[in-house]
């Protein structure tokens, strides 16, 4: 049905879309996503032709070439063949007429039939929309946006088009009614070729059958909607699901750190990727088909990268099992939860992993190697310890808790080393006066203290961070605060973080997947979402049982 290959559009010298390539089949929706100014709109416009641009490539419709077709012929195929629903009903909708004589103008216009046919058949497609015949001859600022919205469906599918491109449909409405658009859009959509602009992720969801990740004019992934949903490959789609507020996914948002660069060179997205490497800046990527299920992703490290990967991993005390076939992958910029009671085995795990303890078996990969040597194991993971008044030397400075890794390592000068330590504190919100650099462990806060174990583990620029029970001692105001911060490091650098804890309303609030371990083993995992809302296993039911509600819910 429409084939779009190799679309660019220059406004002077500026490209605002960049060797787009999509298809869209019949009885299929495709939905564009991505954030204001990614190039959703020009591409929508440039499919009818309506894009003030200069457009190269092709855009088939059937087999039949729009890009250099004439303003004539394509006057003959908008609203008859493809249509498109705009925006905004107020701005598109004529203020001084009637709803209905609206609709029946895109009749008229088409087809040789009588005003009073043309209004019938408007009548008839605007019942279908859900406008009621008493609202129909309103004039447009006496209807309300889901009302308008319907009108403006009405009269993009009055003509039964083949193809069907809506740009943000649902922009600006209550919930309810955009519910009841999705709906609407998902029925009368079925047999037609349909092209979804939105920045709503939701709408997305609710109507789309696959989607494309539109990103300073070019698509960096695509594939089923749910699939790319549930689990997205490019770092900048996790970004996006990140920063969209969903009710089934209660972790608290999270921004975009940056910002878009125009025309930057290599892969767009490099300027604000924390996974990024030098040929990100150099070359563009393929977007290249990942297989089988219809994923594609352009990343020239193939996507979102494991940065952990653990096989197998055994653990026993004098023949005592403590750690049994433990399977774990974490990712680059991730935030994973690991959860169970005193006893299951939590802190052994990350003990284990950071080869304090020996392991009896499995295997450690970090970043695709292993058997990395000691020291520069520790330059890429680190641990924040559960009590810092344990972890903390007493007998050292703040400046020398935190400067002692670089000693260790030999990074840099003295005087590269004092810079780095202040920058690092700064980078964790605590003085960098001397006054402070000059306390010990005992004369400053437990929030304070924890503050200061997180800088220290941050200074060598570490990729993970393994942070055990770090808010067990904390108070509610410390500890939010100590979360938040944790957060945002992994928004700015891409840390990923092993998040273990057995407060499981806090795991819920930070993590994108949860594991939970009972003595010793995984019995369940998956995205926090799923798990908290809908858990497996009877021990996880009992783990969310056990929470107790301040609220009373």
């Amino acid at each position: 049905m429409l084939q779009i290959d190799k679309l660019s559009v220059l406004f002077g010298r500026q490209a605002v879309l960049k060797d787009i390539s999509l298809q869209v089949r019949p009885g299929e929706t495709l939905a564009v996503i991505g954030e204001s100014g990614a190039g959703k709109t020009t591409l929508a416009l440039s499919v009818l032709g309506l894009a003030s641009g200069a457009r190269t490539g092709s855009i088939l419709l059937d087999g039949r070439e729009l890009v250099g077709r004439g303003e004539e012929d394509l006057r003959t195929l908008r609203g008859r063949e493809l249509a498109i629903v705009l925006q905004s009903g107020g701005e598109v909708l004529h203020p001084l007429v009637t709803i209905l004589d609206q609709v029946a103008e895109a009749v008229t216009v088409h087809f040789p039939v009588s005003r009073d046919a043309a209004r019938a058949k408007a009548g008839r497609m605007l019942a279908d929309m859900g406008l009621r015949a008493g609202r129909q001859n309103e004039y447009p600022h006496r209807l309300s946006g889901g009302e308008r919205q319907r009108a403006l469906l009405a009269m993009a599918l009055v003509n039964n088009p083949r193809l069907v491109v809506l740009d943000e449909p649902t922009a600006a409405l209550d919930p309810r009614s955009k519910a009841e658009i999705c709906a609407l859009l998902k029925t009368r959509l079925a047999d037609k070729a349909a092209l979804l602009i939105t920045h709503d992720l939701g709408a997305a969801a609710a109507v789309a059958d696959r989607v494309a990740v539109l990103y300073a004019g070019r698509i960096l992934e695509s594939g089923p909607c749910r699939d790319v949903f549930a689990a997205p490959r490019h770092p900048y789609t996790r970004a996006l699901l990140r920063a969209y507020p969903d009710m089934g996914n209660p972790k608290d948002l999270q921004r975009i750190p940056g910002r878009t660069v125009r025309n930057a060179p290599g892969c767009p997205f490099h300027p604000r990727c924390t996974q990024k490497t030098a040929v990100c800046a150099e070359r563009v990527p393929e977007l290249k088909p990942g297989g089988a299920d219809g994923r594609a992703v352009a990343c020239h490290r193939g996507g979102i990268i494991p940065c952990l990967e653990v096989t197998g991993l055994g653990k026993s005390f004098d023949s005592t099992p403590v750690l049994t076939d433990i399977d774990i992958t974490l990712y680059e910029g991730e935030t994973l939860a690991l959860v169970g009671e005193s006893g299951s085995g939590k802190t052994t795990l990350a003990r284990t992993l950071m080869g304090l303890l020996p392991a009896d078996a499995g295997q450690v990969v970090l970043e695709g190697n292993t058997g990395i040597p000691r020291k520069q194991f520790y330059e890429y993971i680190q641990m924040v310890f559960q009590n810092p008044g344990e972890m903390l030397s007493h007998r050292l400075t703040v400046r020398e808790i935190v400067r002692e890794p670089l000693d260790v390592h030999g990074r840099g000068s003295a005087a590269e080393r004092e810079a780095l330590v202040l920058k690092t504190l700064a980078e964790v919100e605590l003085p960098a006066d001397e006054d402070f650099l000059g306390r010990y462990p005992h004369q400053i806060s437990g929030g304070e203290a924890q503050r200061v174990a997180v800088a220290r583990s941050l200074v060598l620029a570490p990729k993970i961070i393994i942070a055990d029970e770090v808010t067990s001692a904390l108070d509610a105001g410390a500890q939010a605060s100590v979360v938040r911060l944790l957060l945002e490091l992994q928004e700015r650098r891409g840390l990923a973080l092993l998040f273990i804890t057995h407060d499981l309303a806090l795991a819920r609030k930070v993590s994108d997947r949860v594991i939970v371990l009972q003595q010793g083993r995984i019995v369940e995992s998956g995205p926090s979402g799923q798990v908290f809302a809908a858990p497996r296993h009877a021990y996880t039911r009992a783990l969310l049982d056990a929470i107790p509600r301040v609220y009373g819910y």
